[in-house]
């Protein structure tokens, strides 16, 4: 198959990738619904799609289990909206469910809370800068244990949807994609969601389903 969107929202080897797999199997790492709100609406059309929630980032219990059902709760919107899907204009329109051939339900996988294992990993990097070497370590993080489950779970791809922000390096998270990838042994999706207005559409859908949209990453030292 080949995906009819626009190559703006991917890196070049998006196309290449996915084409010649018929309905490809995608683990997509999600950090908060809002995030989630395009991606999914970005890869649900061309892909067999799961979400896969692991942020031991997110340093307080509250704040990871109210994202968690704010993401859960997206999937519910669009699993019962099936029509509801991103046209090459980049903007979201219904559509007759007469029309919609390839509808398949969004999964979700909860992953365990881990925040010991983040602050562990982290260890002496507390006060770097945002954007710097902490960060990267919490990528790998997410990222390995994203491509381990899809590679457990016989999932063709993992991808994720930290890329969409526009304060995370879209660059420096595909280099980590592709470096757990190669070690892990699955395929890893680049992607730039926040391309052809990814992330101002995000932004647009999180007002229309209400989504709570946090001012920080998760971790405490963002936070701080």
């Amino acid at each position: 198959m080949s995906v009819n969107l626009p190559s703006d929202y991917y890196l070049k080897q998006l196309n290449e990738r996915l084409s010649g797999i018929e309905n490809p199997k995608i683990l997509l790492h999600s950090c908060c619904a809002p995030c989630s709100s395009f991606c999914l609406l970005a890869l649900k059309d061309v892909a067999r799609l799961s979400v896969y929630y692991y942020n031991p980032n997110i340093s307080l219990k509250d704040e990871y289990e109210f994202r968690f059902a704010e993401l859960k709760r997206l999937v519910d919107i669009y699993n019962n909206n099936p029509d509801k899907r991103l046209n090459p204009e980049n903007q979201h329109v219904y559509i007759t469910k007469d029309n919609y051939v390839n509808f398949n339900p969004i999964g979700v996988i909860d992953a365990p809370y881990e925040s010991d294992i983040f602050f562990e990993r982290t260890k002496g990097y507390e006060n770097c800068p945002e954007r710097g070497e902490r960060c990267a370590i919490c990528f790998d993080l997410r990222l390995r244990k994203t491509a381990e489950e899809a590679k457990k779970l016989g999932y063709d791809f993992f991808a994720t949807t930290l890329t969409l922000s526009p304060l995370k390096d879209a660059f420096l998270i595909n280099e980590i994609g592709e470096s757990v990838s190669k070690e892990v042994g699955i395929n890893y999706l680049p992607t730039d969601f926040k391309k052809k207005n990814g992330y101002k559409m995000s932004v647009e859908l999180s007002k229309e389903f209400n989504l709570y949209r946090q001012n920080y990453c998760g971790c405490i030292f963002s936070k701080r």
